[in-house]
């Protein structure tokens, strides 16, 4: 078996977050995780949360950046990363406005330049799917399938979020064959099995987890990250849930 390490994403514990965010740093590591991907660093530096980082022995993995803030700042985004020992960059969400056909074909070149741009750099951009870029465009492609069709694959890399395809009625295992090599970050998320589908902790919902950290053996992915949106219990309950989920099913993790 692969010993593939386990993150956090931290947008999960936001509120937790804002209100400590050092603490919660803290918390992550005594639950276990190998590293964390950043959506923001609270009222520290990045030179800080480095510090902290080392003492806690955990690894900057990735960080979500808005896509204005890339658009503008793509230089200090890049140095910010190297502070943190992160090698990846990811393209987080798409505003509503954004999710039609005009701009996602003005989106692709920003793309492939930013890509080039952090590869040169020693960085890897990823772009993070939600549900809505599985609609289709004019052509009868889905948008993420026109996205990774008319980038190259050394420039733009996928960070697979498969709540969000199941969410579509698309097959987790079949996208990371698909984009085998090229999905090096995959957000491990469940959902519930009723109508609503709402964020689940993993191993108790309908995802198929145990078929995707297989083919994620096969397929060439560097991290899982744990993510869930929102909990209807406490954000940190949830979380070791879904460690505890998975140290039963990937053994090495109890070693750590």
């Amino acid at each position: 078996m692969k010993h593939i390490p386990v993150a956090v994403q931290m947008y999960t514990l936001r509120n937790e977050s804002e209100r400590d965010f050092s603490g919660t740093l803290k918390k992550v590591a005594e639950l276990g995780f190998d590293g964390v991907e950043f959506a923001g660093y609270g009222d520290l530096t990045v030179q800080e949360v480095k510090s902290l980082l080392d003492e806690l022995s955990l690894q900057a993995v990735s960080s979500h950046v808005p896509l204005e803030e890339l658009q503008e700042n793509l230089p200090k985004v890049i140095e910010e990363q190297k502070i943190l020992g992160s090698q990846y960059i990811v393209v987080p969400f798409l505003l509503p406005e954004q999710r039609n056909e005009a701009d996602y074909r003005s989106l692709i070149p920003f793309l492939q330049r930013a890509g080039k741009t952090c590869r040169e750099e020693g960085i890897t951009l990823c772009y993070h799917n939600h549900d809505f870029e599985l609609d289709r465009l004019s052509d009868g492609r889905m948008a993420l399938e026109t996205i990774f069709d008319e980038t190259n694959p050394e420039e733009l890399h996928i960070e697979l979020d498969i709540y969000w395809l199941k969410k579509a009625e698309e097959n987790p295992v079949d996208w990371l064959t698909r984009y085998q090599g090229r999905a090096p970050l995959v957000h491990l998320k469940d959902m519930t099995n009723d109508d609503e589908q709402f964020f689940a902790e993993l191993g108790t919902g309908g995802v198929d987890i145990e078929a995707v950290l297989a083919a994620g053996e096969e397929t060439g992915v560097k991290w899982w990250i744990v993510e869930q949106d929102e909990s209807r219990r406490s954000p940190f309950e949830s979380l070791e849930i879904s460690m505890n989920y998975l140290k039963n099913k990937l053994p090495y993790l109890n070693a750590k």
